[in-house]
């Protein structure tokens, strides 16, 4: 697995195709998410993905996209968070947040963060720090919470608890869709 953070205009035609093509096949396809994907906010955001062996069809593994905020909303936006179905339960979710933080500790540091998400993945945005702030509310008939991670002093960037599986240590939580 490869780990990739990315400005828009970093990524090749490929990678944004591909990314385009995971988020369709997740959002729309999966789950019935009728919307314009390509909503204008890809080009401002940072681009966080894992991919394996390019020249499948889809080798988009795990994908966020992070917006900067403003000077009257400062917090960073995570969304469109996906993994991939075959990468589901097995620590890839918890490597994509783990990666999500870092790139936000890095490129906007001291800056809290907020996801939007469904209410049964609360616990999984809890472990990394996240509170719910808002919800829950419908989107899409699915009900759906706002949660935000504040950043105060040194707080670890990601998750404390963590389980084995086959000698390797994942995070206990929900999968991330």
């Amino acid at each position: 697995m490869n780990w990739k953070t990315l400005d828009f205009e970093q990524l090749s035609a490929r990678e944004l195709y591909l990314i385009l093509r995971a988020r369709s096949a997740v959002f729309v396809v999966e789950q019935s998410h009728v919307c314009l994907d390509a909503d204008g906010r890809d080009e401002s955001a940072l681009h966080v993905f894992a991919v394996e062996d390019m020249a499948r069809p889809m080798p988009i593994l795990a994908y966020a996209r992070l917006q900067p905020g403003d000077a009257e909303d400062p917090e960073i936006t995570i969304d469109k968070v996906l993994t991939s179905p075959l990468r589901r339960g097995d620590g890839t979710a918890e490597l994509l947040l783990e990666r999500v933080l870092q790139a936000i500790a890095e490129r906007w540091p001291g800056h809290a963060a907020r996801v939007s998400a469904p209410v049964g993945l609360r616990g999984f945005y809890e472990q990394f720090g996240f509170r719910k702030t808002e919800g829950p509310y419908l989107d899409h008939g699915v009900p759906f919470i706002g949660l935000t991670r504040q950043l105060r002093g040194k707080q670890p960037l990601f998750a404390t608890r963590r389980r084995e599986r086959d000698g390797a240590a994942f995070v206990n939580t929900f999968e991330l869709l």
